[in-house]
């Protein structure tokens, strides 16, 4: 009975239109986190974010820490001191430390030291607070905290961390609901028994007062909030008695509709009080919703639970109102936390309810129209039409009937007599005085889908989907036309999607391109303009939507290939086309319509949004959640320029633009890590880095997870992130969609890195948010610089070791092999050498032989003068008849016999052979023919007394011997030649005697 007795009070507030025109249809966007995204109770009681931008949020079942992704949890348990001292929060304080204090149900007072991440209690009595139910905590002007609570007004001193209790004097009660300091240093506290005020410099409170019986009600109930707004005003919600301001020159002023009792019953209590932009005051009450006022203003806005509306508040209880450093509205209420962004004002969405009487009556928004009284009309499923007034503050509901009850509206013409033509399944008409409905009124076009219209005196085009209809206003005459296989100048399509007229011309645009006629009476001999594959100044794709000339002549179309662009247009001239599409920066190729605001710039809503692109740069900018833009898909040619707004008709709704507002977020919320582990253990808050500062990676793990976020709470969901560890990877790592973005790094080895974050934001004003933080990994004790100098150092001694005994083993073998090389090449040069003697030695004689001898006697001639060398030629005298006697063995021993005596007889130098046969000879260099035959008288007295011996024989043997001295260029054979002739001197005068050779 209660909760339906405070729904009649929030339906009962009166909530006449405000006067800004489409005022009445922009209300916030609330996005709800509740249970689902980590609340740990559904009754939300207080909201505030801390100096590094975190929000916290306060339940009836706990406390958590929110950067827009993720909740950290924090609930009493009775065990540890440092954990929350109750689970039910009442009230949170944000101080500029960074801690946050919180005043808690039945617990008393703790604050959280981020450094420890943690709580520490204050003491309840002497030296702590004055109870332990905590109903308000304010800020006060220098370093105090007040401190509202069941028995009393206490004040902690922030330098010196100090609590004491506040004298309020006998007639006061003890229970306090709220406490706020203004800016002159007024002391204001809310009292069970009413507003009480302390002025700057005095220390005894007064009651404050008023002749108007209304605020009288209110400043005597309890007072649970007080705010004051940036004009200075003093704005106080009561328990039963809604809610009034004072301003600055002291005067008190009513609340229209919510100041006193309405006729008796008692209003919702006011929990919280919220300035938010324009001066309106956020006035959050316990049943009722956000009841929105500026001062002066002759009528209130309610925002309230909408069941049939998702971005509706999530429940009517509103207990805690923040507006944070970005500019996001955060409302908590009995069924989770709602947060607004005041700051996206491009678009707003018109949505349906049955619930709500300026909202639309079904959900898709096929056609709109302005009419020329600056009414516009919405064409929506199921046969509804909705009407908004020209001064946008009402919305009326029309439905057809009969064959088009059930069916899509999509198109509206007026006709010269302003009654509003209906194009859906067939054709009906509005009397716009009336609002009566005509169904049926072109009986030919029963049953036919009719997809656009476009008056041109005295016509009406009709389009649908077997060709096209022109409707003369003055006979009623209807004609037909439609594409003809055996004609290529009829229309290229039966399917006529939009019709317009640029210039004297009307253009057709259908499935199958465009069909553009001279005039509104043709209906054949159209020029066609259409896709041509391979040519990029062709239309992009025949399946065409809008079309919009803008005043300097350019025409912009769109298809399901993208914005064609003809800039340059005259009748019968070529046409060329150039594209916007994906490629340029659109959302999506498939543009349904276009519409042109004031400077030209062509808006086109796409199948996944609505995007701006400049008519001169040509840049594409896609609006997005920041910009207000919540209805996601549009499939209709729905759009039409009211004023100076542009309406698109979408899937869910209808898009109201702006154009002259550009929502620029400005560089509000920093990207920021949120949380950290490293190796497994979490950083508490206060050892979190911030821009610029170390994570310090130790040396066990070598793991981190660093979880971040950009902390401005602007539509999360399409934020993208992404990441990199510069001097470890070699390209970003884009963090997934939906998924709270984390950089998570496993056996980093040890050095120093930079993190790199980075946020991208979307929408009209998208940017890129990036921050760095340098990491350092920590070695492990085998990968510090002193083990590995040492281990240089080690490994250095151990190559010289090494290279050492390597050197003695390889100068052991060397020695080893050196003496086996020796001893092998003395074997080898001995072995050479007798091979040299086999080779140059006659074997029986052991004087060289005769190819050796030449050799070595050519040399001799070489170098010698002139009668300074001779050449002694020795014969046995009678050796064939020794052989022939003695036998070969014996002519053998005389043979060798001679060569022992030529050896015993020559020098060092003297060369002695074995010539042939019997025949011996000596060179003898550096020896004149005189000594020449001096020697050689010697070898043969020598041999002639010499006696071989055989058996019983005695055998003398002698020789005859030529000389030869060399002379002046003979060769050696014609030397040898001339010691020849002197042997066979020798021989012809008698043997056994030396000749020399003249």
């Amino acid at each position: 009975m209660l909760l339906l007795g405070w729904l009649l009070i929030a339906i009962t507030i009166p909530t006449p239109a405000p006067a800004t025109p489409w005022s009445a249809f922009d209300a916030p966007w609330f996005v709800r986190i509740g249970i689902d995204e980590g609340l740990p109770h559904s009754v939300t009681t207080a909201v505030a974010q801390d100096r590094d931008g975190l929000i916290w949020i306060g339940t009836m079942g706990g406390l958590v820490r929110y950067d827009g992704y993720r909740m950290q949890r924090f609930e009493a348990d009775g065990k540890d001191a440092s954990n929350l001292p109750d689970s039910y929060v009442r009230a949170l304080l944000a101080l500029p430390d960074g801690r946050v204090l919180v005043g808690t149900n039945a617990g008393g007072l703790a604050v959280f030291e981020p450094s420890t991440n943690g709580f520490h209690t204050y003491p309840v009595g002497p030296g702590g607070t004055s109870d332990r139910k905590i109903y308000t905590l304010a800020q006060g002007r220098e370093h105090d905290v007040w401190i509202a609570t069941d028995r009393g007004v206490d004040r902690l001193d922030l330098r010196t961390n100090r609590i004491q209790t506040v004298a309020l004097g006998a007639h006061l009660a003890p229970r306090n609901f709220s406490v706020f300091e203004d800016t002159d240093g007024n002391l204001w506290v809310g009292n069970d028994r009413g507003l009480f005020e302390r002025r700057a410099g005095s220390r005894s409170f007064v009651r404050t007062t008023t002749q108007d019986p209304r605020i009288a009600t209110v400043l005597d109930d309890q007072i649970w909030s007080i705010a004051e707004d940036g004009a200075g005003r003093i704005w106080v919600g009561s328990g039963q008695s809604g809610a009034a301001y004072r301003d600055r020159d002291g005067a008190w002023h009513a609340v229209p509709g919510f100041t006193g009792y309405d006729a008796g019953a008692r209003r919702p209590t006011v929990r919280a009080l919220l300035e938010v932009g324009n001066g309106t005051m956020w006035i959050g009450t316990d049943g009722a919703g956000i009841i929105a006022y500026r001062a002066g203003d002759p009528n209130t806005r309610v925002y309230n639970h909408d069941p049939a509306r998702a971005s509706s508040l999530p429940g009517d209880t509103v207990r805690g109102l923040l507006e944070d450093a970005s500019g996001n509205r955060w409302v908590a209420t009995d069924l989770g936390v709602a947060r607004d962004d005041g700051r996206a004002r491009t678009a707003f969405s018109v949505l349906p309810s049955p619930l709500r009487p300026r909202t639309l009556a079904n959900p898709n928004v096929h056609g709109v129209f302005v009419d020329s009284h600056d009414r516009i009309w919405l064409g929506l499923g199921m046969g509804r039409i909705d009407v908004i007034d020209p001064d946008r503050q009402h919305l009326r509901h029309l439905r057809l009937g009969g064959s088009q009850a059930h069916r899509d509206v999509q198109a509206f013409a007026e006709d010269p007599n302003g009654r509003i033509w209906i194009g859906s399944q067939g054709m009906a008409r509005i009397d716009p005085d009336t609002m009566q409905v005509h169904d049926a009124v072109l009986p030919t076009l029963d049953g036919k889908p009719v997809l656009t219209l476009l008056r041109t005196d005295p016509y009406l085009l009709i389009g649908t989907y077997e060709g096209a209809y022109r409707y003369d206003f003055r006979n009623g005459q209807l004609t037909h036309f439609e594409h003809r296989a055996d004609d290529p100048h009829s229309l290229a399509s039966d399917t006529v999607r939009q019709i317009v007229r640029v210039g004297d011309e009307i253009w057709y645009a259908t499935t199958r391109g465009i069909s553009i006629a001279p005039n509104a009476q043709a209906d054949g001999g159209f020029r066609q303009l259409r896709h041509r594959d391979g040519d990029d100044t062709s239309l992009p794709q025949d399946y065409v939507g809008g079309i919009a000339r803008d005043a300097k002549g350019r025409i912009w179309v769109s298809t399901f290939g993208g914005l064609a662009v003809i800039d340059h247009y005259r009748p019968g001239e070529t046409v060329r086309f150039r594209t916007i599409g994906q490629a340029q920066g659109l959302g999506s190729s498939k543009v349904n319509a276009v519409l042109l605001d004031d400077e030209d710039h062509p808006w086109v809503s796409v199948s996944n949004g609505v995007a701006r692109i400049d008519a001169v740069t040509g840049r594409v900018r896609n609006l997005g959640m920041r910009d207000g833009l919540h209805i996601a898909s549009y499939i209709y040619i729905a759009a039409a320029r009211a004023d100076d707004h542009l309406l698109f008709g979408g899937l869910g709704g209808l898009t109201v633009v702006r154009p002259h507002v550009l929502a620029d977020h400005g560089t509000s919320g920093r990207l920021a890590i949120t949380a950290a582990t490293l190796n497994g253990r979490a950083l508490t808050p206060g050892k979190l880095p911030r821009n610029g500062q170390p994570l310090i990676v130790d040396r066990s793990g070598r793991s981190l997870r660093v979880d971040f976020a950009l902390l401005d709470y602007h539509a999360p969901r399409e934020t993208t992130y992404s990441y990199r560890m510069q001097g470890f990877d070699s390209a970003w790592t884009q963090t997934p969609k939906g998924t709270p973005p984390a950089a998570i790094y496993t056996n980093l080895p040890h050095g120093e890195y930079t993190l790199q974050l980075r946020a991208q934001t979307h929408g009209m004003n998208a940017r890129t948010v990036a921050t760095n933080y340098p990491v350092v990994v920590r070695p492990l004790w085998f990968e510090t610089l002193t083990f590995r100098v040492a281990m240089v150092l080690l490994a250095i001694a151990l190559i010289v070791a090494l290279v050492h005994l390597r050197t003695l083993y390889l100068r052991r073998q060397a020695r080893r092999l050196q003496e086996e090389v020796d001893a092998r090449t003395r074997d080898l040069q001995a072995a050479n050498e007798r091979l040299d003697q086999l080779a140059g030695t006659d074997e029986l004689s052991g004087l060289y032989n005769r190819r050796r001898f030449l050799e070595l006697a050519e040399a001799v001639r070489k170098h010698a003068k002139p009668g300074k060398a001779c050449i002694a030629l020795l014969d046995l005298d009678r050796f064939k008849q020794v052989n022939d006697t003695f036998g070969h063995l014996v002519g053998d021993d005389a043979i060798r016999a001679v060569a022992k005596i030529m050896r015993a007889h020559c020098r060092a130098d003297d060369l002695a052979a074995r010539f042939g046969g019997e025949e011996l000879v000596i060179c003898l260099p550096d020896s004149t023919l005189e000594q020449t035959l001096r020697m050689a008288e010697r070898m043969r007295e020598t041999l002639a007394q010499t006696c071989i011996r055989h058996e019983q024989d005695e055998i003398i043997v002698t020789v005859s011997i030529g000389v030869a001295a060399l002379r002046e260029g003979e060769s050696l054979q014609q030397w040898i030649s001339r010691a020849d002739a002197a042997l066979y001197a020798a021989k012809d005068a008698g043997r056994n005697r030396c000749e020399a050779a003249p």
